[in-house]
């Protein structure tokens, strides 16, 4: 019997200390690193205006509707843009719901941005991420939009064409990926409210 209590006993004080060091220890020093060496990054890389507003994060798209604003990916998360209901709209290539969205998708493209109807339209501005949240548009996409947003602005297109160039993230490590222009930012910077 006294060996039982003596491995009930044990088994306790194994429990508590991996407690102590898993449940506090850890977290706490983990957290410490994240504010100190990547504060940004550990509070959600959010866009704050001059006078402290918070705009949203550079990490999640937003829909944009009007014709002065970069115009971000479709979405298929909820209701546009819903974090809570991240994902994609599941619908493959046979299905003619899919086929009939990505027709109508890029007729409006097309009309939204004065071009030809035969003009090539980039396959990020009528096809949703997989996320749905995606906040980057392509290069080729943006220059496309400059042109609408600029009239709509009463701005030069070299103007905006060097925000959109100010606001393109580079491939992920420099190789991963495409480069690509975040559009929350863009738009921020477009509205005077963050300077680059």
């Amino acid at each position: 019997m006294k060996n039982f209590f003596t491995e009930i006993r044990s088994a306790v004080m194994v429990t508590v200390m991996l407690a102590v060091v898993c449940c506090g220890i850890y977290p706490l020093v983990v957290f410490g690193i994240g504010q100190t060496l990547f504060h940004d990054q550990a509070n959600g890389s959010l866009l704050v205006d001059k006078d402290g507003t918070i705009r949203g994060s550079r990490l999640l798209g937003q829909q944009f509707t009007s014709e002065k604003y970069f115009q971000s990916r479709p979405s298929a998360a909820g209701n546009g843009y819903d974090a809570t209901s991240s994902g994609g709209s599941n619908l493959g290539p046979t299905s003619q719901k899919l086929n009939d969205a990505l027709a109508q998708r890029i007729a409006d493209y097309r009309t939204q941005n004065n071009l030809a109807t035969n003009a090539s339209v980039p396959a990020d501005a009528v096809t949703a991420s997989g996320s749905g949240l995606d906040p980057h548009i392509s290069i080729r996409n943006a220059e496309l939009q400059t042109p609408r947003v600029a009239k709509a602005r009463n701005l030069p297109v070299e103007k905006v064409l060097a925000l959109v160039r100010a606001n393109t993230d580079a491939a992920s490590l420099g190789f991963l990926g495409e480069p690509g222009v975040n559009v929350l930012s863009l738009n921020l910077a477009l509205d005077g409210l963050i300077g680059k």
